[in-house]
C-alpha cells in the first residue's frame, strides 16, 4: 500500500502498533518483520496472514501447546556454512540442534487432523521437510554440553587416553611434592595453582630459592611465588604437547562437521525462517488477546463494513483505567463512499476517523483488528491523509498552503482503489473562501471515486453532501444538557457544532451572545439551530426506544411467567381429574372384590346350586 505523506504511518498511529508487536516477539527475525511491518494488497496473502494469526490465536486460547519453545537468533552462523573453511564452535552446533529438533516437534505436531483444523499454521511447513540426518551428525560427535565426544575419532581418542595417564601420574607425583614442602613451611595458603597452563606451587616468595624449578610469576602482593617444580617440568611437557594435540584434533573434527552440515545450509535456513514465522504469528496472536481483536472478513474491492470497532490504542488506554470505549459502526460503499463528520469540538471526529484508518493498515499488515467478527473490509492501493498541522517549515508555507498542496496531490492521484482521510476540510483560510474550496474539493475527490472520511464545521459542505451521490452526511452525538461529548457516531444526518449552546450553559454573558447571533447569517443560525434540535430529537427518541424496547422485553418475561403459571395450574387439574378417576376406579374394583367374595361364601354355605 502506497502511503500519503510518508508520516500516514505514524500520524495513524500505526508505528505504536508495530512497536506493541515488536514486544511480544522473542527472536531477532520476529522482530525484524514487526520492526519492518509491510502493508499488503495481496487479498491471498492477507487472509493466509489473518488466518494465521487466528489460529494461532485459538491455541493460546484453548490452552493448547505448539512447539516453538526455543528463542534461536543464530543467522550469522548459518552465514558461516556458506563459507569455505569457516568452523562453527560447540554451542553453535548445538544451537542447529535447538533448530533441527524444534522442527522435528512441529512436523511431528502437524498430524493429519491438525493440518486439517489449523491450515494456516500448516502451510509455514509445506515447502519444505525434516532431515533426521541432522542430528545424527551432531550427536555422533557432540555431547549435550557441545563439547566434542572422546569416540568423535580414533586419534582424539587415543590423545585423551594418553592426557588421562599423564595427568593422573602428575597428580601422584604433585600430591608428594607438596607433602614434602607443606612439611617443610615452604607453601603458601594457596598450596598450588595453574600458571601458562602449566601447574605449579605457590610458596612463600621468601623460600622461592629452596624450590628448585621455573619460576613462572608472583601474587599482585609479591608475598607469594609460583614454581613449577623441577621433577615435573617433562611430565608438564608431555602434557602440553598432548593438549595442544586435542586442541588441533577438536579443530580438525569441527571444521571437518561444518562442512559435513554446509550441505543442508538451504534447508537450515529455511527451518530458522520456519522458526522465526511461527514466533512472529505468536507475536500477533497475542497482541490480538490483548485488544480482543477477530478476524473480519475480506473482499477485494473498495468497501468498508465496520462493526462495533474500537482504536485499538485507545482501547487499551481505557482498558488500564477500567473505562468504556465508544465502538465505531460505519460503511462505506459504491452507494456512500464519502462520509463527512460533522459536530462540536472534542467530539470524537478525528478519533474515528483514525480508527478507521488504523484498522485498515491493521487489517492489510496481516493483524487481526477489535472489531466484531461480522465486519468486513476491502483492500486499497493507496492510503491518503491531511491530519493536523501540516505547516511546513522547510518550504516556508503556511498551514493553509501545506493544505491545499496536499489536496492538489489527493485530486491528481486519487482513485477508485483510493482511502483518504481530511481532518477539517478547508479550514485555515477565511470561512466563506475555504467553504467553497473545500465543496470543489469534495466534489472532485466524488468524481474520482475514491473512498474517504471527512470532517469539517462547513456548513455548505452539510448542505453538500445532503444532495450530493456518492457523500453521506454523519455527526457525533452531543449531550446538550450536560455538555457531554457521546462520542458516537450517527450516520445519515449532519451535526450541529453548538456553538451557542456551548456558549451559554458555561454561563457567557447572554448580551455578548446575543450579539454574535446578529453577526451570523439568519439562515446559517437557523439551519445550525435545526440541526441542534434534531439531533436532540433523535437522541430523545432513541432514548424512548431504548425504554420501549425494555418494556417490551419485561413484557415478554412476565408473558412467560404467565404463561409458565397457566400450565402449572391445567397440569394441577389434570392431575385431580386423574386422582378423581383413579378413586372411582379403586372404588369399582373394590366393590367388585366384596361381591366376589361374597359370592364364594354363599356358595362355600351351600345356598345356591353348582352347575358340573
Amino acid at each position: 500500500m502506497r502511503l500519503f505523506p510518508s508520516s500516514a504511518y505514524s500520524r495513524l498511529e500505526f508505528d505504536k502498533i508495530t512497536s506493541l508487536l515488536f514486544e511480544h516477539c522473542e527472536c531477532e527475525y520476529a522482530k525484524e518483520k514487526a520492526r519492518e511491518l509491510i502493508i499488503h494488497t495481496g487479498k491471498e496473502f492477507i487472509e493466509t496472514e489473518l488466518k494465521q494469526s487466528y489460529e494461532y490465536k485459538l491455541l493460546i486460547q484453548t490452552g493448547t501447546y505448539f512447539p516453538n519453545d526455543y528463542v534461536l537468533n543464530f543467522s550469522k552462523e548459518l552465514k558461516l556454512l556458506t563459507i569455505p573453511g569457516a568452523v562453527l564452535q560447540g554451542d553453535q552446533f548445538i544451537q542447529l540442534r535447538k533448530l533441527a529438533i524444534s522442527i522435528e516437534k512441529i512436523f511431528r505436531w502437524f498430524d493429519r487432523e491438525r493440518k486439517t483444523v489449523y491450515p494456516g499454521l500448516a502451510k509455514i511447513i509445506e515447502e519444505t521437510h525434516y532431515e533426521k540426518a541432522i542430528i545424527k551428525m551432531i550427536d555422533d560427535i557432540l555431547d549435550e554440553q557441545g563439547q566434542v565426544k572422546d569416540t568423535a575419532s580414533d586419534e582424539l581418542r587415543s590423545i585423551r587416553m594418553n592426557l588421562y595417564r599423564k595427568r593422573n601420574e602428575l597428580r601422584r607425583i604433585f600430591e608428594k611434592i607438596i607433602s614434602k614442602l607443606n612439611k617443610q613451611g615452604y607453601l603458601a595458603e594457596i598450596e598450588e595453582s595453574f600458571m601458562n597452563g602449566r601447574r605449579v606451587v605457590a610458596v612463600f616468595a621468601e623460600q622461592k630459592r629452596m624450590v628448585k624449578g621455573i619460576l613462572h610469576g608472583e601474587s599482585d602482593t609479591r608475598r607469594t611465588s609460583f614454581i613449577e617444580p623441577e621433577e615435573t617440568i617433562g611430565l608438564n611437557n608431555e602434557i602440553f604437547s598432548l593438549e595442544n594435540d586435542e586442541r588441533k584434533e577438536v579443530y580438525r573434527i569441527l571444521r571437518k562437521l561444518t562442512k559435513d552440515l554446509s550441505q543442508y545450509e538451504s534447508l537450515l535456513s529455511s527451518w530458522h525462517i520456519i522458526v522465526g514465522e511461527y514466533d512472529f504469528i505468536r507475536g500477533k496472536a497475542k497482541l490480538a488477546i490483548d485488544m480482543r481483536a477477530e478476524h473480519p472478513s475480506i473482499v477485494d474491492r473498495s468497501h468498508i463494513h465496520l462493526v462495533q470497532a474500537y482504536h485499538p490504542l485507545l482501547f487499551l488506554y481505557n482498558q488500564k483505567l477500567n473505562k468504556p470505549t465508544i465502538p465505531v459502526t460505519l460503511d462505506l460503499d459504491e452507494k456512500n463512499r464519502i462520509l463527512l463528520i460533522s459536530g462540536p469540538n472534542a467530539g470524537g471526529k478525528t478519533v474515528t476517523m483514525k480508527t478507521v484508518g488504523v484498522l485498515q493498515m491493521m487489517v492489510q499488515a496481516g493483524l487481526l483488528v477489535p472489531a466484531h467478527p461480522s465486519s468486513e473490509f476491502g483492500i486499497f492501493k493507496e492510503l491518503m491523509i491531511h491530519i493536523g498541522d501540516t505547516q511546513s517549515l522547510e518550504f516556508e508555507l503556511s498551514t493553509y498552503s501545506s493544505h491545499l498542496l496536499n489536496m492538489k496531490y489527493f485530486i491528481e492521484n486519487a482513485n477508485g482503489r483510493t482511502l483518504f482521510f481530511i481532518d477539517e476540510l478547508g479550514s485555515g483560510s477565511d470561512p466563506n473562501l475555504g467553504g467553497a474550496f473545500a465543496e470543489v474539493i469534495l466534489e472532485e475527490l466524488t468524481k474520482k471515486h475514491a473512498y474517504g472520511i471527512v470532517t469539517t464545521h462547513y456548513l455548505n459542505l452539510k448542505i453538500m453532501a445532503n444532495k450530493t451521490p456518492g457523500i453521506i452526511n454523519g455527526a457525533m452525538a452531543f449531550d446538550e444538557k450536560n455538555l457531554l461529548p457521546l462520542y458516537k457516531l450517527i450516520v445519515g444526518k449532519p451535526g450541529s457544532s453548538y456553538t451557542f449552546s456551548i456558549a451559554e450553559r458555561i454561563g457567557m454573558n447572554k448580551e455578548l451572545i446575543q450579539r454574535a447571533r446578529m453577526l451570523v447569517d439568519e439562515e446559517h443560525f437557523q439551519l445550525d439551530k435545526l440541526l441542534n434540535r434534531t439531533e436532540q430529537d433523535l437522541q430523545n427518541l432513541q432514548t424512548k426506544e431504548k425504554e420501549l424496547q425494555n418494556l417490551l422485553k419485561e413484557n415478554e418475561k412476565l408473558n412467560k411467567e404467565m404463561q409458565q403459571v397457566v400450565n402449572k395450574e391445567k397440569h394441577q387439574q389434570q392431575l385431580e381429574i386423574l386422582k378423581q378417576q383413579n378413586k372411582i376406579s379403586e372404588n369399582r374394583i373394590t366393590y367388585l372384590k366384596d361381591m366376589e367374595r361374597k359370592l364364594r361364601q354363599i356358595i362355600m354355605n351351600g345356598q345356591l346350586p353348582i352347575d358340573d
